[in-house]
C-alpha cells in the first residue's frame, strides 16, 4: 500500500486528535495550543498545517458529508430496494459512533460556525444527502412501497431517530449499533401500535 503523503498524514493526525479532544472536552474550551500538546508539536508548528479551530471543523465536516454521501448515492446507482438503503443509511450514521464518535459530535454540533462561503458550501452538501433520503422516500411511497402523506417530515423524522444517538450511545455496551440501526429501521417501517384500532381517535384528539 503506497504511503500518504506526510502533509496529508499529519492533517489526519490533527484532525483525530482535535476530534477527540471536542468530544471529551469541548469545542469551545479546547484551544490550539491543547491541540497540539495531543498531537505531540508545538503550536507554531501546528500552525503551518491549520489555521484555525475552524479550519478543523470544515475538514471533519467535509469528510463525514462526503463519506456518507458517496455510500448513499452507491447504493442508489445500484438500485438497491429503497427499505434497504434506509437501513443503510442508518447503519452509516450510527456507525460513526463506534469509529469516529468525535467527528460525528462535530458535525451535528458545530456545522452552523462554518462561516461564509464555506459555511454556504456546507450547508448544499448537507441539502444533498437529505435530499436524497427524501426522494427515496417520496420514490417509495409513489410505488405502493411506503405509506407517506408527507414526505419532507418523515425525512426529518428518520433522520431524528439516529441523529441524536452520539449523545447517549457509548462503544462496548450490550446493544451494537447494527443492532440500534435495525431496531430504529423497525420502529420508522412498520411502527410500534399492534393494529389500526390501537390508534383509533387519538390523533384526532390533538384537533380537539
Amino acid at each position: 500500500m503506497k504511503a500518504a503523503p506526510q502533509g496529508t498524514a499529519r492533517r489526519d493526525e490533527i484532525v483525530a486528535a482535535a476530534a477527540r479532544l471536542f468530544d471529551e472536552r469541548g469545542y469551545h474550551t479546547t484551544s490550539m495550543d491543547d491541540i497540539a500538546a495531543a498531537v505531540g508539536i508545538k503550536k507554531p508548528t501546528l500552525y503551518h498545517h491549520v489555521q484555525s479551530k475552524t479550519q478543523i471543523v470544515i475538514w471533519i465536516h467535509d469528510e463525514l458529508v462526503h463519506d456518507l454521501t458517496d455510500r448513499l448515492e452507491q447504493r442508489v446507482a445500484d438500485k438497491l430496494p429503497r427499505a434497504e438503503i434506509l437501513l443503510r443509511v442508518m447503519d452509516d450514521i450510527l456507525g460513526l459512533l463506534e469509529t469516529r464518535p468525535g467527528h460525528l459530535r462535530v458535525y451535528f454540533e458545530h456545522h452552523r460556525e462554518i462561516p461564509g462561503e464555506e459555511g454556504r458550501v456546507a450547508r448544499e452538501m448537507r441539502d444533498r444527502y437529505t435530499e436524497t433520503v427524501r426522494q427515496i422516500i417520496e420514490e417509495g411511497a409513489a410505488a405502493g412501497e411506503f405509506r407517506v402523506e408527507n414526505p419532507g417530515l418523515t425525512t426529518f423524522a428518520f433522520f431524528g431517530m439516529c441523529n441524536w444517538a452520539y449523545q447517549w450511545y457509548r462503544p462496548g455496551g450490550r446493544l451494537t449499533h447494527q443492532s440500534i440501526a435495525r431496531y430504529f429501521w423497525q420502529i420508522f417501517m412498520t411502527g410500534i401500535a399492534t393494529g389500526p384500532e390501537v390508534l383509533e381517535g387519538h390523533a384526532a384528539s390533538l384537533d380537539a
